[in-house]
């Protein structure tokens, strides 16, 4: 059987995370312990993931031309993503975080999108070719929004389903959702895109109606623990989450999306890729650390026959 193909436009970016036992303040200097740097970036995760998931999967995207370039290249081809589309750009350093964790778990964030910044339109058309071979095109807002734009055109001008995660959300044309088949935010990310606070009251699923009168055919609103919301021209459902132990939010999302994303490639229906994709997301939140948690395809399966005999078994 022919792997689904699974083409990703997206971000890469390298995470240095030190603990310290407060965050700082303006001018201090303290210690800190448990410094970690890996892989990183919500297109390089979703890349991962899908090819975990037995996918044929490919990254569109940049990198730097410098020594953090390698912990990218060394990835993909360790996890088997075709990374031919991955080019390097002397003008910007690879993308990198700054993340202090202080002692409760609390974080502050500092981000250098770096090349990334640097995905526009000849970028993504660079990649037509696998575009055009893809059963699913995915992208995220990691990039400049003319990129994203044009990774949805190109997957609808070629027939693929196409997936917008908009993380980090920020406000859209509307003439971007004309594109996307399937929208999958989460509930501050669902609300940013209107213009809203992210804790604006509303429920998710009166905003999720919103998005659709504005061009999106299909949202997916991912709720956490609780699962996922889907709104649809026929289906208004929600779709528990599998029970699992959570050490680890961090990475759910990109695992719920690659999930859905590689479901929807091998012809599964909506309801059948949203319940792939929380087992997914339920299982990146069983490990510490974003690509340690990615889960398998084995795991996957596993997890998913569980849940649709026990917690689906009576949905319709």
């Amino acid at each position: 059987m022919k792997k689904p193909e699974v083409t990703v436009v997206g971000s890469f970016a390298v995470g240095l995370t030190m603990r310290a036992p407060k965050l700082p303040i303006f001018g201090e200097t303290m210690l800190g312990t448990d410094f970690d740097m890996g892989p990183g970036g919500k297109g390089s995760n979703q890349s991962v993931a899908t090819a975990r998931l037995g996918a044929s999967s490919a990254l569109i995207g940049l990198i730097g031309a410098d020594k953090l370039a390698s912990i990218a290249t060394d990835l993909y081809a360790a996890e088997g993503v075709d990374a031919g589309l991955v080019k390097v750009r002397e003008e910007r350093a690879t993308g990198v975080g700054f993340i202090i964790l202080n002692d409760k778990g609390e974080n502050f964030i500092i981000l250098d999108m770096g090349a990334n910044e640097l995905m526009d339109a000849d970028a993504v058309d660079a990649g037509e070719a696998r575009i055009k071979a893809s059963d699913v095109v995915m992208t995220v807002l990691e990039i400049p929004t003319v990129a994203a734009a044009r990774a949805m055109e190109l997957g609808r001008k070629h027939g693929a389903k196409t997936i917008l995660n908009p993380a980090p959300a920020r406000a859209l044309p509307d003439d971007i959702f004309a594109n996307v088949d399937y929208l999958t935010p989460n509930e501050s990310e669902l609300r940013i895109l209107l213009g809203l606070p992210a804790d604006d009251p509303r429920s998710s699923r009166e905003l999720a109606g919103e998005l659709r009168r504005r061009g999106v055919r299909n949202v997916v609103v991912t709720l956490g623990r609780t699962g996922a919301l889907v709104l649809t021209d026929e289906l208004d459902i929600m779709v528990p989450a599998a029970a699992v132990e959570v050490v680890d939010t961090t990475g759910a999302g990109d695992a719920f999306n690659s999930g859905f994303a590689v479901a929807l490639a091998e012809g599964r229906d909506i309801v059948d890729a949203v319940r792939f994709g929380v087992v997914c997301g339920g299982l990146a939140c069983t490990k510490l650390g974003v690509i340690p948690g990615l889960p398998q395809r084995e795991q996957a399966d596993a997890l998913f026959e569980k849940a649709k005999s026990t917690i689906w078994k009576d949905d319709k």
